[in-house]
């Protein structure tokens, strides 16, 4: 598989031992972040979802209050409070489109595409350290 016939001493296989490892153990770092922003995607989506349900609700609420009072002051503030809620609305839908559902799948794909990058790394220092044993 690796042109390992090209390296002709011990050294030359220790140099490249040392720079696999090197890739491998930031791979080990990569995944480990990746991993937890992973975790936390997922976390973080269910719970924009709830209180994204929650201010939907407490913005149905508002207009009913809006349509049944009279014109004046505390129909003024209930009007001021839909506008907060409206913003925060926005600003949820947003957060979950940040970190919904198509977010999470990327960071899962990255996930496998490491461990795969993780097991050829292996694979590499074990051929390595077969031909190594050789010379």
């Amino acid at each position: 598989m690796y042109s390992l016939n090209r390296i002709t001493t011990v050294a030359d296989c220790d140099v490249l031992l040392t720079w696999a490892e090197r890739e491998k153990s930031d791979l080990a770092y990569k995944h480990y972040t990746i991993n937890r922003i992973t975790t936390n995607y997922g976390e973080t989506s269910v719970e924009v979802e709830a209180i994204l349900q929650g201010v939907n609700a407490e913005i149905a609420a508002t207009e009913i209050a809006i349509n049944s009072l009279p014109e004046g002051t505390t129909k003024e503030d209930y009007k001021k409070k839909k506008t907060r809620l409206e913003y925060k609305k926005f600003l949820l839908v947003n957060k979950k489109e940040s970190y919904g559902s198509i977010a999470l799948l990327e960071r899962e794909l990255e996930l496998e595409r490491i461990n795969k990058e993780i097991a050829e790394v292996d694979v590499f220092i074990t051929g390595v350290t077969d031909y190594k044993n050789t010379l």
